[in-house]
């Protein structure tokens, strides 16, 4: 099931603890975020599929030495929509930190010190999204369907965060206007 399906699920399940509103409110600071640099929505969505990439791989390394539970609490802790550099320096060390910035910008040509910049908001950001997936408290239901996804458990391939992205957006602006 691809990622943006999950993320459909989980914000129309009582289980989970997404929302029309979280997930839009991680959109809206994607969009702003953008702006705010001058980055076109599809470098937005490049810098984002790289990013992700990332994190991705840092949570499945996670998910490997320290369990599902513990990739789990760093997406919860650093989840938001607000800078956080905590985030950017729980999932990322130096060295990957800079080759994600490297490879942001050379595939977007956007400079490299406009993506260190806007990784503190980028980072939450992209880990709210992933927390749509989370148990809510009131249910039994047992782990993050959206992280899953993500960490790809099927096995699909399709795990890019950038497209999740993107259909999120079309998906509430329908939904808007419906």
């Amino acid at each position: 099931m691809k990622l943006f399906d999950r993320i459909v699920d989980a914000v129309n399940s009582p289980e989970r603890e997404a929302s029309n509103g979280q997930v839009d409110s991680t959109l809206s600071i994607v969009q702003a975020l953008a702006q705010s640099q001058g980055i076109s929505p599809d470098a937005t969505r490049t810098i984002a599929s790289v990013v992700g990439g990332y994190i991705r791989s840092n949570l499945k390394d996670t998910r490997q030495n320290k369990g599902e539970e513990q990739a789990e609490s760093l997406v919860n802790r650093y989840s938001g929509v607000s800078p956080d550099q905590g985030s950017v320096q729980a999932l990322f060390n130096d060295r990957q930190k800079s080759e994600m910035v490297q490879e942001a910008s050379q595939r977007t040509g956007i400079n490299a010190g406009a993506i260190q910049t806007i990784l503190p908001i980028l980072v939450p950001a992209i880990l709210n999204l992933l927390k749509t997936g989370a148990v809510s408290q009131s249910s039994s239901g047992k782990g993050n369907s959206v992280l899953s996804a993500f960490l790809d458990n099927d096995r699909d391939g399709d795990v890019d965060i950038g497209d999740a992205i993107a259909m999120a957006g079309e998906y509430l602006n329908k939904n808007r206007h419906a």
